[in-house]
């Protein structure tokens, strides 16, 4: 079954640019047979690309999640509410500055998408209180996404589960027959992941630690999963006895910018020659695009 694209936020690192060298070496949705999870969930692009038949999806960003919990439940609401929003600098910074807790959950997700949408290079960057700081970047992708989109994107979401949580706790969950993308915050060749282009400022190399094991305790489990991330040695030495596939084009070392010596790696603790051996199958019976 061919499934229509899905982009409707732009995201630091978000793998969407990148499927053709990702997807390949994925379960497709007839091969998952639990649920598929995603603990970064960003863009959402690979969930959006396998459209799976039941998925949990979490971020640590509760803005984030407000903003799919919204799209699920009121995308026409928050589509009327973007597009009523007014398109000047001025009321950009208006917008940024009104205070998420007093919203209800459609402005919440009309809100962010609107500032998402009109930022500067779509960054996520909040100061030390918590508050989006990014500024004006202009209206050129505002109107990219349509109502159809959104409708879309809310369809695709009745099969998730949404949650605003750390990682290791929804890794924790994993149980045999469960697929799970890892993509966390990094930016490739770097060991220490200063992050300030994303939430609340760093993924550290301690949090590669922690996140190694917890994937470890889910491989005994006998779930399956895949990671994109940096190559650099440090890391790649976390998950040396797993499967390593170098992507040949990503966002490398600045964000939003492509390249094709992108310091990135697919990381998956199953023989990705086992998918790829079967894909001309699954192309034969429409299953994959």
């Amino acid at each position: 079954m061919r499934h229509k694209k899905v982009t409707f936020i732009r995201y630091p690192g978000g793998k969407q640019r990148i499927l053709n060298h990702i997807i390949p070496f994925l379960p497709s949705r007839e091969f998952i047979e639990g649920r598929f999870i995603e603990p970064f969930v960003g863009s959402g692009a690979v969930f959006f690309a396998l459209n799976p038949k039941i998925a949990i999806l979490a971020d640590i960003n509760p803005e984030l999640i407000d903003l799919y919990h919204g799209l699920r439940c009121f995308p026409l609401e928050v589509w009327e509410i973007y597009k009523s929003f007014p398109k000047t600098k001025r009321a950009y910074y208006e917008i940024r500055a009104i205070k998420p807790e007093r919203m209800n959950l459609a402005f919440k997700a009309a809100r962010t998408l609107y500032l998402n949408r009109t930022c500067f290079k779509g960054m996520w960057r909040h100061n030390s209180k918590g508050e989006f700081n990014v500024g004006y970047g202009g209206e050129d992708r505002r109107w990219v996404i349509n109502q159809e989109t959104l409708k879309e994107v809310s369809n695709r979401l009745k099969s998730a589960i949404l949650r605003c949580n750390d990682f290791e706790k929804t890794i924790v969950e994993s149980i045999k027959g469960d697929f799970i993308f890892v993509d966390p915050p990094y930016r490739p060749g770097e060991r220490e992941m200063h992050h300030d282009h994303y939430l609340y400022g760093k993924f550290s190399y301690s949090e590669y630690q922690r996140l190694s094991k917890a994937l470890g305790r889910a491989s005994k489990r006998g779930v399956k999963w895949a990671m994109t991330i940096s190559s650099h040695p440090d890391i790649v030495n976390l998950f040396a006895k797993c499967c390593i596939i170098p992507i040949p084009r990503g966002t490398g070392r600045k964000p939003g910018i492509l390249t094709n010596n992108s310091g990135e790696v697919l990381i998956c603790n199953y023989n990705p020659e086992v998918l790829l051996s079967i894909t001309p199958w699954l192309k034969a019976q429409g299953l994959v695009p």
